[in-house]
């Protein structure tokens, strides 16, 4: 695979989701015959990439303590396109990009520092790039395609997300640089809006994080059966 891109280890193994539930739980058939309980690693809601039926990649890995035998990671959804459902692989495949400068609005940093609370702030951002300056940068995962190429985000009713919405226009509106970053997780996602039908809430705060200085940008990341490869910039329709 490319510099561009982070392969799956080990290897995935393919097969049909049978159902996803208790949030945390996926029931899936591998391709091999046999049937199985495994970890899903989403909180959300999923839409768009759930559906009984899907076709599904599923990482196996035996561990000491370990209570499921392996975790999903991809589906193939309704609209077309793979979606990683993985949430945790979008702040890894981002903390790569960064390191490679793949990022273009966001090169020239020296120190990137992941997980980082801000003197007097409630929350934990994704990062926080310095030297020179300081950008604050938060990360959120799209994988809930809407059709005609497009994406929308968040696929529920999102307070954490408003929350982190509401502290990144403080930071902007004191004339500090701060950039919400949605990396998109589906190879059939070729531009991003806010999920207003779902969230109005969130698409409102958008657009006054917009108005007051904060930068969104979009990140294509494209997955594969074999890994997860950094794109490139997408179009955000505000």
């Amino acid at each position: 695979m490319s510099a561009t891109s982070i392969p799956f280890s080990p290897l995935l193994h393919s097969g049909i989701l049978l159902k996803r539930y208790k949030r945390f739980l996926a029931d899936v058939r591998l391709d091999d015959g046999r049937e199985m309980t495994v970890h899903c690693p989403n909180t959300g809601s999923m839409k768009g990439c759930a559906e009984p039926g899907s076709s599904v990649w599923v990482r196996l890995e035996q561990k000491t303590g370990r209570k499921l035998p392996g975790s999903w990671e991809l589906v193939e959804t309704p609209l077309g396109g793979l979606a990683c459902i993985h949430s945790a692989r979008a702040n890894k495949v981002v903390a790569a990009a960064l390191a490679q400068d793949l990022i273009t609005p966001l090169v020239g940093y020296r120190v990137v520092r992941p997980e980082v609370r801000l003197p007097g702030g409630e929350s934990r951002f994704d990062f926080l790039l310095s030297d020179p300056g300081e950008c604050v940068v938060e990360v959120k995962s799209v994988t809930m395609a809407v059709g005609a190429g497009g994406g929308a985000f968040p696929d529920a009713v999102s307070l954490r997300g408003q929350k982190h919405l509401r502290e990144l226009t403080s930071l902007a509106a004191n004339g500090r640089r701060a950039c919400l970053l949605f990396c998109v997780m589906h190879s059939g996602i070729e531009w991003v809006r806010p999920a207003d039908e779902i969230d109005p809430e969130y698409g409102r705060l958008l657009r006054q994080a917009v108005a007051q200085g904060v930068e969104v940008i979009a990140w294509s990341v494209v997955p594969s059966p074999h890994g997860l490869e950094v794109a490139g910039q997408l179009p955000v329709e505000i």
